[in-house]
This record gives structure tokens, sequence and C-alpha cells, in this order.
């Protein structure tokens, strides 16, 4: 059969003009079966992060926020079906886990606890267009995510379990599509093998999608982003940055790599295993072309540009100044792993070593204070990982203007260099 699968982010369902374009995309393409994946609805996940962090903190009531998410979500509802009650008691019935769970003090791990409360987001969003599509008489059936994405139980980055996970979807599908036309499903979100509900990490529903592609050996995977295809840097940061056309599956993946955000990293690889075809395309305009990633080699790009915020440097060094050796380096990357710090460059002397890592103030506070026993560790924060592929000096140059490199490593078609912007430096004494 001639399957495909299209992703919508947050962006596009934010509110009900966006759920209806959303559904006119769907109907106009007229694809013979089309599994659609769905993000949570504009700032949803940030809002139920910060129910999560008020549960833990104890200082402000999380149930002010929930009461937020849900009364957004009743009005949008409430604004698309008038007249259908069920679709009302639908999506507040998903809210009710977690009320359950405020109201509870167990003490539960707070990465569990995260991803049982902000995975709500996908759960709603999906409803609310499987019930819009099916308005407009294209016979859509909700699928929970849950029945069939296998996971570990890795709190807020679960690791798939692709064989089990292969079979469900296909199985699962097989069935659906049999009295259906349209499956929709969540981004983001798994379940372990004890039924307990895990993410994929933030931005994880591109990946979802991708995962489904793969089980699925869709025809074409399509991303439906607010940009107009995967573009040579952030237009929020850069006024008129190039759109590429094509793009092969090696470019796309050290494009994600360095942090582009415009596809999830872990993407392009199950796509790639299966040679299905990967359009990034616009939902404001959805007959706009777009970028298509595939197996195209080309022989030349321009420089594309990758800005990361938010980044420190730990310093790590002996405290007898003996050299970093191998001992000492394994110590250090089995503390890494332990947090999950993300590590984006590092380089080592002769007796310390140095990391540039996200800036994430638990996961970096848990890492520094689990090497502090052994070693010296000081942390350097505010500033920037900047990566340029297929870079020129005269790109270097203008991009470094004004800030002042720490450290930069050059390969054949990437430079990444730490940076700190000069209006934020200030004087240190060194000892």
């Amino acid at each position: 059969m001639a399957l495909e699968v299209y992703k919508f982010g947050g962006a596009s369902v934010k509110d009900a003009p966006g759920v209806e374009n959303v559904s006119h995309i769907i109907q106009s393409n007229q694809v013979e079966k089309l599994v659609v994946v769905v993000s949570a609805t504009g700032k949803t996940t940030n809002a139920l992060q910060q129910v999560v962090q008020d549960y833990f903190d104890k200082e402000k009531d999380p149930f002010v926020k929930l009461n937020e998410v849900k009364n957004d979500h009743l009005n949008l509802v409430k604004s698309l079906f008038p007249n259908n009650r069920a679709a009302v008691e639908d999506v507040m019935d998903a809210f009710v886990e977690i009320e359950w769970m405020l109201e509870d003090d167990q003490g539960d791990p707070y990465d569990y606890f995260y991803d049982q409360v902000v995975s709500v987001g996908e759960v709603v969003s999906s409803k609310i267009v499987q019930y819009y599509l099916n308005t407009l008489g294209l016979n859509a059936v909700w699928l929970d995510v849950r029945d069939v994405l296998l996971t570990d139980n890795t709190y807020r980055e679960a690791k798939v379990d692709w064989k089990e996970t292969e079979r469900r979807i296909f199985q699962k599908c097989t069935v659906l599509f049999e009295t259906h036309h349209i499956v929709v499903t969540q981004g983001f979100i798994g379940s372990s093998s004890e039924n307990f509900t895990t993410t994929l990490g933030r931005e994880g529903s591109d990946f979802s999608a991708s995962i489904f592609a793969y089980c699925l050996s869709a025809k074409a995977l399509t991303i439906w982003k607010d940009v107009a295809g995967v573009l040579t840097a952030d237009p929020r940061l850069f006024q008129n940055p190039s759109k590429l056309d094509r793009l092969s599956y090696r470019e796309a993946i050290e494009m994600t790599y360095y942090g582009a955000k415009v596809i999830h990293p872990k993407t392009i690889k199950p796509v790639q295993n299966k040679s299905i075809p990967l359009y990034v395309k616009s939902f404001k305009e959805p007959k706009a072309l777009g970028t298509l990633i595939d197996e195209y080699v080309s022989e030349s790009y321009p420089p594309i540009v990758v800005f990361e915020h938010a980044q420190c440097l730990l310093r790590i060094a002996t405290r007898d100044f003996s050299f970093v050796a191998e001992e000492h380096l394994s110590l250090i990357f089995e503390k890494i792993a332990k947090h999950r710090v993300k590590v984006k460059m590092m380089k080592n002397t002769a007796v310390s070593f140095i990391l540039s890592v996200d800036d994430d103030p638990i996961k970096v506070k848990a890492l520094f204070e689990g090497l502090n026993a052994q070693f010296n560790v000081s942390k350097e924060s505010g500033l920037e990982l900047l990566t340029i592929r297929h870079y020129n000096e005269e790109t270097i140059k203008s991009l470094t203007s004004s800030r002042v490199i720490l450290f930069e490593e050059r390969l054949p078609n990437t430079i990444q260099m730490v940076v700190k912007p000069i209006d934020t430096l200030k004087l240190k004494d060194e000892v």
C-alpha cells in the first residue's frame, strides 16, 4: 500500500485555525494511507514542565498551572467542536491521571514523574486533531502510541526497543488501515515494559515519526514546520538565510548532530536505513517545495551556521599536577554517562581536560559534584558554541568579530568554536 507519514509540531496546532489548517493539508494531499504524528500544542510542554517543577519545589500550587493548560485545551475543543460533548469529555479525561499524581505524595523520582505528566500534552493534541479530521469526513482513528512504541525505562531519554516496536507498529497499523484511511498518534512518547509512560527527549516527535516510517516502510516522511525547509542558519538569529532545496542523509545527520534545530538529531538514521525520502515543508505554505533529504550527494554546499546558546566550559584538572591519563579519562566519561551530560567539544592538555557542554543546571551540577572529589573542577558559563559547516575564512571572520574564541577545532568540512560575546566579558584574576 502507498503509505506515508506526516509529522506536525506544536506551532502548527497551537490554536483552532492551526488545527483547521493541518486538517486541510491532510485533506488536500489525499494520501492513500497516512500516519499523522502530532506534538503537544503550542507551549503546552513547557507549561506541563512547570507543573512538574512546581510540584517538586513546593513553593507554588502545581494545580494553578495545570488548570491553565486544561482551560486552554477546553477552549480549543469548544472552538472546534461547539456541540460535541464527547470530544470535550475525552480530552478532559486525559488530565485526570495528572491530578491524581499531584494529589499523591509518594516520592516518585523526578524523571519518572516528568514523563507521566508532560506526555499528556501529546495525548490531548492528537485526540483533538483526530476528532477534527473526522468532522471533515476523513475517517481517522486515534492510536495510543504507548501501545506500540516500546522503550526501556530511561525516563526523559528512553531508548527504543526496535524489534518489538517494529512488530507492534506493523501489526497494529495493518489492522487499523483495514477500516480507516488515517491513523493519528503521538510523538515524543512511548512506554516501558512495565507500561509506564516514557519520553524520547525534548523535540522527540520528529524521531517518533521516523520510527513509524521505518517500521511501516513508508513511501515518504514529511515533517511540517513553520519554516520553508532546511535553512543555512536559524532565521531567528540571521536575516534571510537561504533554503537548501536538497540534502544528503549524511549532510542532514551532520547538521543535526552539531545542533541544527530544524529536525531532531535521531530522525535521519531510521529513514536512511530504508532509503525513505524525508521532506521538510512549511505548513504555512504547503504547496511550496520545501527541502528533500535523501541519498543525493552534492559536490558543494554553502556555509551552514549553527549557534547553540547556554553552553559552559568545565575544566577538570588533576590535583597533583599529574598527567590526565587513560584512567582519569575513564572515570570522567563514566560520570558523564551517569549524569547524561551532553558533551559538544572536548580538549585535553598535560594536566587538564576541558569539556564544552549544554549548561543544564541540574545535570552539570551533579557532574561537577561527582568529579570534584577526585579533581579540581571549574566552570565558566554564558558561552556559545558556533559551528560552521563548509566554512570559509570570510564567514568565520564575520561571525566572530564580536566574540572571543576560547578554543576551536577544525576539520576539513567543519569548524567548531566555543565563544564568548565581547560585551559579556569580565576581567578575572588568574592563578
